[in-house]
């Protein structure tokens, strides 16, 4: 474990940085009811920042939290090849949170189908998400936590429209398509910068995606980093723009199916009260 005693500048940067994403973590959670009494959250842990994170502000909170929760942390070992198989749970036993290991063959799957040099990425989530989904059931969880955080959401609301022709992104909670999974995203609120900060303190021991981190050019990426050039030309664009995405009005966008524009009319009272000022 990391001992800051004699680092007393990295031990106040890391108690404000944890006090920060514990409120903006419970904030969300509180925003949209993610986790009630009796909940056993299925903590999907990648070996990533994000994850580690997560997982730390989660059990943070459940010691202190007015309600009963389990939390369980779910590894997916998709059998990359030099994969450090022992780090997480050499690290999960050491902090004494209870834990899965889920090994499924999805690397072996993913390089038959995707052509060379093409992104994984999207097979590759699909694959792990069905898995994931699966041993949820499997062990009873009644939700699903991950690791996203507000860059993130904000990424895919930008890469649905360049590239998907809609206007979506992450929701803070999902039920899956079957109905049968509520997924949760505590991270929700929460700044990459400052995640990335905590795990560096943290010194958490990374694991690093090879299927699809390691690929240059990706759309993802490219969303990524223009966000990053319009924060930096205007800080606050992101905040702003994250606020948007809470503040929706279907009246002033073009969607026929969320306003009824076919029937729009003036409002009578509206043309009375217009005609006794005229007169």
């Amino acid at each position: 474990m990391m001992d800051l005693s004699n680092r007393p500048k990295e031990k106040l940067e890391l108690n404000k940085l944890q006090k920060r994403l514990r409120r903006l973590t419970g904030q969300a959670i509180a925003d949209f009811n993610m986790i009630e009494e009796g909940d056993k959250i299925m903590v999907c842990l990648s070996g990533g920042k994000d994850s580690y994170t997560m997982l730390e502000i989660l059990r943070n909170l459940q010691a202190s939290a007015p309600i009963n929760f389990s939390i369980v942390a779910v590894n997916l070992d998709q059998k990359q090849p030099g994969f450090p198989e022992h780090i997480l749970p050499a690290y999960l036993k050491e902090v004494g949170v209870d834990f899965h290991i889920l090994e499924r063959d999805t690397y072996s799957i993913v390089k038959e189908i995707v052509p060379e040099g093409k992104t994984t990425c999207g097979l590759c989530s699909r694959l792990r998400r069905g898995s994931l989904y699966g041993f949820a059931e499997e062990i009873g969880a009644t939700k699903i936590a991950l690791g996203h955080h507000r860059d993130d959401i904000l990424e895919t609301l930008f890469l649905n429209m360049f590239f998907g022709g809609k206007l979506k992104s992450m929701p803070p909670k999902l039920l899956s398509d079957d109905g049968k999974h509520v997924v949760i995203r505590p991270l929700a609120y929460c700044k990459e910068k400052d995640i990335e900060a905590f795990s560096v303190l943290k010194e958490y021991p990374i694991i690093p995606c090879n299927l699809c981190g390691s690929q240059e050019n990706l759309q993802r990426q490219v969303v990524k980093e223009m966000l990053q050039t319009w924060e930096k030309e205007f800080p606050g664009r992101t905040e702003t723009m994250f606020s948007a995405m809470q503040n929706v009005v279907p009246s002033h966008l073009a969607d026929t199916d969320l306003f009824n524009f076919k029937e729009l009319e003036p409002s009578k009272e509206a043309s009375d009260r217009l005609n006794i000022i005229s007169l």
